[in-house]
Order: structure tokens, then C-alpha cells, then sequence
């Protein structure tokens, strides 16, 4: 039993260390993308109904790649970044790059639920695009940011699971290799419990957090 505690613990830190540094990784790709993709959108504060496209396409690509193909297709690059394609560290730059286009999405649907009363009265005042975006856009779209920061993780945990299949480490190895490889079902009942708490945790904290924001409004 005292077995299982070290593994799954051991397991948990690698599977928490990946989700937290691809979360940011993939807010500091995401979150530009989609502020852009929400301000040159047709009916966006700057149209660039051409630019808006081209990023939408390579989103979308990106989006649409299945996570084990993408891991597999950036190993060279883990190698070259790192010296390794495998382990906990490799496996953030997959993670990274999977989990991007979906924050942008996410970014430029948060940002699109702003009210266009709220824009106009700012563009009255003589505020310039990028002071409506970080002054009047982000702040009034950070519940719905945060929301969708959270949907993040949560996916990422899963994204994590599967790497783990691959030489990712974390949970979902533990799972693979000590609970169904040999045979322990108790390993592979232990690291999928642990993931469910992960996932529940998380969402109750996020809905806590939005929940707070709104309150103040």
C-alpha cells in the first residue's frame, strides 16, 4: 500500500508540473493570438478580414490535430530544445503548442461576449483600440477568461494522461506501465482517482473564482 502512495505521489507532482508550466506556455501563445483574432474579426474594433482568416486556418489546423500525432511530430523539436524527447520536461512543449489554438479560441469567444455599448462609449471618450481592448475588453471579459482558463486545464490534465502513454510521465504512465502492463489494477484505480480529483478541484475553484468576479459587478 505504502507503494502505491510513493508512486501515485511521485506520478502527481510530474502530471502538476506539466499542466502548470503548458497552462502557461500556452496563455503566453494563446492569449495574443486570440486578442488578435478577436480585433481584426468583421465585426472586430480593427477588421482585417484577410489577416483574421489566415490565423483562423492555422487555429484551426492546429486544433484539429490529434494530440498523440502532434506529440510524435514535435519530438525533434523536444530533442532540440531539451536534449530529450522524453519525460515530464519534453512533454510541456507538445503540451504547450497542443493547448494554444484552444486558448486562443477561447480568448476571442470571451472577448466576443463584451458588450458593443460598452466599446462605443469608449471610442466616444477618444480611447484608442488598444486602450478598449486592455482597459474596457479584458477586464469586463475576465470571468468568462477565466472560465475558459479553467476548461484549459482540465483538458490538459486529460492531454497529460495521454502522453503519459508515450514517455510523458505522470498519471497517466503510472496508469499504463505499473497499473495495466502489470496487471495492478489497484495502481490503475489509484491514478485514475487521483485524476478525477485533479478535474473536480479545479473546476470547483475556477467556478468559485468566477463566481466572486461577478458578485462584484
Amino acid at each position: 500500500m505504502s507503494q502505491i502512495f510513493v508512486l501515485v505521489g511521485q506520478s502527481s507532482l510530474q502530471t502538476l508540473e506539466m499542466v502548470f508550466f503548458s497552462t502557461l506556455f500556452s496563455l503566453v501563445l494563446g492569449f495574443p493570438v486570440g486578442v488578435l483574432l478577436y480585433i481584426t474579426n468583421p465585426t472586430g474594433i480593427s477588421p482585417r478580414p484577410i489577416l483574421n482568416q489566415i490565423l483562423s486556418r492555422i487555429v484551426n489546423v492546429l486544433r484539429s490535430f490529434p494530440f498523440i500525432i502532434l506529440m510524435i511530430v514535435l519530438f525533434p523539436l523536444s530533442r532540440l530544445m531539451l536534449g530529450t524527447s522524453i519525460g515530464t520536461e519534453a512533454t510541456i512543449i507538445p503540451l504547450s503548442i497542443a493547448a494554444a489554438p484552444f486558448v486562443a479560441r477561447v480568448i476571442e469567444t470571451a472577448l466576443s461576449e463584451v458588450d458593443s455599448g460598452m466599446i462605443q462609449a469608449a471610442r466616444a471618450m477618444g480611447s484608442t483600440n488598444w486602450q478598449i481592448i486592455y482597459k474596457v475588453v479584458i477586464p469586463e471579459a475576465f470571468p468568462s477568461v477565466i472560465s475558459g482558463i479553467t476548461l484549459t486545464i482540465i483538458n490538459l490534465i486529460g492531454y497529460s494522461a495521454m502522453a503519459g502513454t508515450i514517455g510523458g510521465g505522470g498519471l497517466g504512465d503510472l496508469a499504463i506501465r505499473y497499473g495495466y502492463q502489470r496487471f495492478r489494477t489497484d495502481v490503475m484505480v489509484a491514478a485514475v482517482v487521483v485524476i478525477l480529483v485533479l478535474v473536480e478541484l479545479i473546476q470547483f475553484v475556477g467556478t468559485v473564482l468566477v463566481n466572486k468576479m461577478l458578485s462584484k459587478r
